[in-house]
């Protein structure tokens, strides 16, 4: 079950002397190669674990009821842009439940986009899917101005270099209608993914390289609400959603810790 929390979780003695510790970081050279091979990095993820790796995301509507309350009437057609869709498993959820959706979505891996497009549900007529780097392939090349109604930012802010984070709000803000929302899930600072790194994983602060070359930073509530407010957007709702995994063949409980927000791109003051 999960729990709303206006504070980070509490780390025990010793997860606070096993962090305390880590302080060196993966040298430049390494960082480097990691930030030029992101792509590729990406691509044999994808290559790796093809469409098995994660779950349908049936959660989305569930938790984020503003696609059914930004409408007006209720069988207004919205328009969303998925912002980093992976291999679809939480686009084609969405149109399988909502018909009067139509989805703009897109991802850094070229390998990501052709699953998408080779999925059974894929139809042009109501989505299109194109490979993009949030950090610096301009969205108005395939999606009009001013022109979604929700962006949808679910686990992949994580994925980006800091230093680049702002860029991918930049560019999902032209695209956004003004007065709508873009709604975020990530990684929260403490989860026990970021407590599972091992010695010589950190490139920085709350920032991590995984064994296959992938990246995951993990989010404070006041490091996001200063990224999405430095580029004009308004908060409406931004805190830590904690819960407990319970692995049972091993007999473990695992903290989960992860940050919801949404954040409004204002009406023009003119």
């Amino acid at each position: 079950m999960a729990l709303q929390s206006i504070s980070a979780r509490i780390l025990s003695p010793e997860e606070a002397e096993r962090l305390a510790k880590d302080r060196v970081l993966v040298s430049e050279f390494k960082q480097l190669k990691l930030e030029n091979e992101a792509q590729k990095n990406w691509d044999l993820f994808y290559k790796r674990n093809s469409t098995n790796f994660f779950k349908d995301r049936h959660w989305t509507t569930r938790e984020f009821q503003e696609l059914k309350a930004c409408r007006e009437f209720a069988d207004q057609k919205l328009t969303i842009l998925e912002a980093g869709c992976g291999v679809g498993n939480c686009l084609f959820p969405l149109l399988e439940e909502d018909l009067n959706i139509f989805a703009y979505a897109c991802d850094f891996s070229p390998r990501a986009v052709e699953y998408v497009k080779k999925n059974a549900l894929y139809s042009t007529e109501r989505c299109k899917v194109f490979q993009c780097d949030l950090t610096k392939d301009d969205l108005l090349e395939n999606i009009p101005a001013d022109s979604v109604d929700v962006v949808t930012l679910i686990f992949v802010l994580s994925a980006i270099h800091p230093d680049k984070m702002h860029l991918v709000l930049k560019n999902i803000y032209k695209v956004l209608k003004p007065g709508k929302c873009v709604l975020f899930r990530d990684y929260g600072l403490y989860d026990h993914a970021m407590l599972r790194f091992k010695s010589g994983s950190k490139l920085g602060e709350n920032f991590y390289v995984r064994q296959d070359g992938t990246r995951s930073y993990f989010f404070t509530e006041e490091f996001l609400s200063q990224l999405f407010k430095a580029e004009g957007y308004k908060q409406v709702v931004n805190e830590y959603v904690q819960r407990e995994t319970v692995n049972r063949k091993e007999d473990l409980r695992v903290p989960r810790v992860f940050l919801q927000s949404k954040f409004q791109k204002p009406f023009s003051e003119t």
